[in-house]
């Protein structure tokens, strides 16, 4: 444990981020979700409209560091892929 009131102020500090950003990364995965449901139902025009919603969201959080943006391009990347794909 820490020893020091400034190692003390950073173990809380972390915690605090890692909640956090555990709750974001939740949240990202349910938008990704959305889409894939979508994509396996067979319907393009509801994972255009989930994939519309979920690309700011992970923008955001590749923003705040949470997903790297490589991970945020890669995921919307394949997931456009996918929905490309449905309409072909």
């Amino acid at each position: 444990m820490a020893n020091s009131k400034q190692a003390r102020k950073r173990a809380r500090q972390a915690e605090d981020r890692r909640v956090l950003k555990a709750s974001q990364r939740s949240m990202v995965r349910t938008y990704i979700k959305r889409v894939i449901k979508a994509i396996n139902g067979g319907d393009h025009a509801e994972a255009m409209t989930a994939f519309q919603k979920a690309q700011p969201v992970i923008d955001r959080i590749a923003d705040k560091d949470v997903l790297s943006k490589k991970k945020a391009a890669r995921l919307k990347s394949r997931l456009n892929k996918r929905i490309k794909a449905l309409a072909a």
